[in-house]
């Protein structure tokens, strides 16, 4: 009697693993089935941090698919990058796990705040550091990978010199 509940419990739990194996599907081409959409941001009035104003990048965007089959996991990482006179500057990583569809192929809005972002010395207004001459502009950079696939560049956005206050 206790071998046969080893066997069914051995058989129940090779049933379980091969319908996991089977529900991650087929490797897909990233780059041509996922686009970043509907890309907007500036900066987010962080409030106020050691007695100055404090301006942090913020990015809202969506995640559309072009095909119905499901492609979790779809991890994302978001690269912040200070646009320099020589090209780019590491500022930043977002990382984002896993993309929700819900039940379509478009994700909801996804927002992203760094914790990393500007002070003025002296404190400044905010709309004064945005126009500072030592002010430095960022660029994002989407990054998506799925399942154990190799990260692909998906998108870049400049964010632009606006001021986000929700």
């Amino acid at each position: 009697m206790m071998a046969r509940a080893t066997t069914s419990s051995l058989l129940a739990l090779l049933l379980v693993s091969l319908a996991g194996v089977a529900g991650c599907g087929p490797p897909i081409d990233v780059k041509q089935v996922v686009q970043i959409t509907d890309i907007s941001g500036g900066w987010y009035d962080a409030g106020i941090k050691d007695g100055k104003n404090k301006l942090t990048p913020s990015v809202t965007f969506r995640v559309t698919k072009s095909t119905d089959d499901a492609i979790r996991p779809l991890a994302l990482n978001l690269a912040f990058k200070k646009i320099t006179p020589n090209g780019e500057e590491d500022f930043d990583d977002f990382y984002i796990q896993s993309v929700n569809f819900g039940n379509g192929n478009t994700s909801e809005p996804l927002t992203v705040r760094t914790e990393t972002g500007y002070t003025a010395d002296p404190p400044q207004s905010r709309a004064d550091m945005l126009k500072h001459k030592e002010f430095q502009d960022l660029r994002v950079v989407f990054f998506a990978k799925h399942s154990s696939s190799n990260w692909v560049e998906l998108a870049r956005f400049d964010l632009p010199r606006i001021l986000i206050t929700r």
